[in-house]
């Protein structure tokens, strides 16, 4: 999409259907070349949405002090990670950025300054993701950064002045898992599909009935959901991603749950479609 095509449907107040919202479980960088259940799994959801105007992620991987949106026009692919194959460094995405969303999203969002950043660019929690829903790398993509600073109930309630990008034909994305305590993964248990312990698959469900159930409070207080939930959630940067796409479902919104599977016992790749 041509950037004055994108400022006018910004900008003019059209507003289109609205956009569904997802949460996905990115898991692994090694999913971006893999061919696996998971990938396909991206793959028919994005086979299920509208041609989105543009994208908005939430990755777990860019945590800033304040908030801060891409802004370039020409995001740059990182590959924030080691000890992968030569081959996961060679992957580009070449999705074009927007100045255009990234201003729309700053005069959005009123609880906090947002600001414009013109050296990040798309992280492996959006370029993994994303280049399998729309592997054309032809939709304008943006990050927005989380935080670190803040509490769950601020990235909640900041994520719901969002809603409005929705009716402009903006897709909003938050990358991260549910359960996600690397320190704990089974190695030994590395090449055996679907396995999890216990306590990560006793978190999981306990996320997905409340998630079903629209008790959002009870998951933005995630740390009083008991043991196995903090074992599932040791640091918020994969959890918080999630609230961002919560904070966006309306009521009445439907919820589909898509490779909702444990791996490595100590994550899970479960993702939501709301809408």
């Amino acid at each position: 999409m041509k950037n004055n095509e994108l400022n006018r449907m910004l900008f003019s107040g059209e507003n289109t259907a609205k956009m569904p919202v997802l949460f996905v479980g990115h898991g692994s960088p090694m999913n971006a070349i893999e061919e696996n259940e998971f990938v396909q799994g991206w793959r028919n959801i994005g086979k299920s949405l509208p041609h989105p105007k543009a994208i908005l992620c939430v990755s777990a991987h860019w945590e800033t002090r304040g908030t801060f949106v891409t802004a370039m026009p020409k995001p740059k692919t990182i590959h924030d990670f080691g000890g992968f194959p030569k081959a996961l460094y060679e992957v580009e995405y070449p999705a074009p950025g927007s100045p255009e969303l990234a201003n729309e999203t700053k005069r959005t969002v009123t609880k906090t300054t947002v600001g414009l950043d013109e050296k990040w660019g798309l992280d492996h929690g959006a370029w993994s993701v994303i280049r399998r829903l729309y592997p054309e790398a032809d939709v304008p993509v943006i990050q927005m950064s989380l935080d670190y600073g803040q509490a769950p109930q601020y990235h909640f309630e900041l994520a719901k002045e969002l809603s409005a990008l929705r009716k402009k034909g903006v897709l909003i994305i938050g990358s991260g898992n549910m359960v996600h305590n690397l320190r704990m993964v089974a190695w030994d248990k590395i090449n055996e599909p679907e396995y999890g312990y216990d306590w990560a698959i006793q978190a999981n469900n306990k996320f997905k009935t409340l998630i079903e159930s629209g008790d959002f409070k009870s998951l933005v207080n995630y740390a009083s959901l008991g043991r196995e939930v903090q074992l599932a959630v040791p640091t918020p940067d994969h959890y918080l991603p999630l609230l961002y796409s919560l904070a966006l479902k309306d009521k009445d919104e439907p919820i589909f749950f898509f490779n909702d599977k444990p791996v490595m016992g100590s994550l899970t790749l479960t993702s939501v479609k709301i809408g």
